[in-house]
């Protein structure tokens, strides 16, 4: 049995240093050396070689270090979207979106047109659909047994934003499961804007900062 990776857990974060050598020996810096050494030979693949280097080279613009000895954000995400797919010399942009997030999507909308961009948009229902299409029982739905409720259709969206040939998608707010059915099915690589979350303001890692207060019964132990 292969042992388990445990990233999380580390006590010697080391591998960001010239000093990876000296990792904790259950590190896969040392221990998964195979595995990495046939994970870095995918980075020379001409179609993963460029999207990789200016991946790095948009990391190495989020900061700018001071005279005094401290880094600096530059940009918020949305612009960090941007620059991004001006690296890469996109044109056509796709924004997968939830419809309860129509107003931020029209706003991202705005922005990239404004930018250059020509820009694709499908929302979360496109199509229609009834969640029975997907096996929920009329004791299931929202509203009732006798309510209309129109299925997410992440599948859609992304056959959509495929047809339509964008180059690059950026997700706003697609429901937990949803964004996982969009990622494999939509055929141009995808990234992050908006993660969805009702409680926080859509900022999950809030919970995260509140497990020693408010939030502790996330820690419970099943």
């Amino acid at each position: 049995m292969t042992s388990d990776v445990e990233c999380a857990k580390c006590t010697k974060v080391v591998c960001h240093t010239k000093n990876a050598d000296q990792a904790q020996s259950d590190c896969p810096t040392l221990a998964k050396r195979e595995l990495i050494d046939q994970a870095v030979i995918e980075y020379q693949k001409p179609e993963i070689h460029e999207f990789a280097r200016q991946a790095c080279l948009q990391h190495n613009a989020a900061v700018m270090f001071m005279p005094e000895g401290y880094s600096v954000a530059r940009n918020p995400r949305v612009e960090e979207v941007v620059q991004f797919a001006k690296r890469m010399g996109y044109k056509r942009i796709g924004i997968a979106f939830c419809t309860a997030l129509r107003s931020e999507a029209k706003i991202l909308n705005t922005i990239l047109e404004n930018r250059g961009f020509d820009v694709v948009s499908a929302c979360c229902m496109a199509g229609g659909q009834p969640v029975e299409r997907v096996g929920l029982n009329a004791n299931e739905k929202l509203g009732g047994a006798d309510a209309w409720q129109s299925m997410c259709n992440p599948i859609t969206q992304a056959k959509l934003l495929n047809n339509a040939d964008t180059e690059f998608n950026v997700v706003i707010g697609l429901c937990v499961g949803h964004d996982s059915l969009f990622f494999k099915y939509a055929s141009a690589p995808s990234t992050v804007l908006v993660v969805k979350d009702r409680v926080f303001g859509h900022n999950p890692v809030a919970a995260l900062y509140q497990t020693n207060v408010f939030y502790r019964w996330l820690m419970r132990k099943e």
